[in-house]
């Protein structure tokens, strides 16, 4: 799942693919915006970002279905 991270004061969003559930990701966002300390997200390769709570502006969370990819086989005449 995709989630946007808007920063105050910055032009570009933080944009994380996750594998955790969209529950988990509110849940983590809330405490951290409730605590005033650091948003700590891993990503689907494992990398950990931190963002300070206060600096958060908003916070879009994806849906977690799954986007097939690839080509539909043409049906053969």
């Amino acid at each position: 799942m995709e989630i946007r991270i808007g920063v105050q004061n910055v032009a570009r969003e933080v944009v994380i693919e996750s594998d955790a559930s969209n529950e988990d990701v509110a849940r983590l966002v809330s405490d951290a915006i409730s605590d005033g300390g650091l948003l700590r997200l891993k990503d689907t390769k494992g990398r950990l970002v931190m963002i300070p709570a206060g600096i958060i502006g908003y916070v879009e969370i994806g849906t977690e279905a799954a986007r097939p990819v690839g080509f539909v086989a043409a049906p053969s005449a």
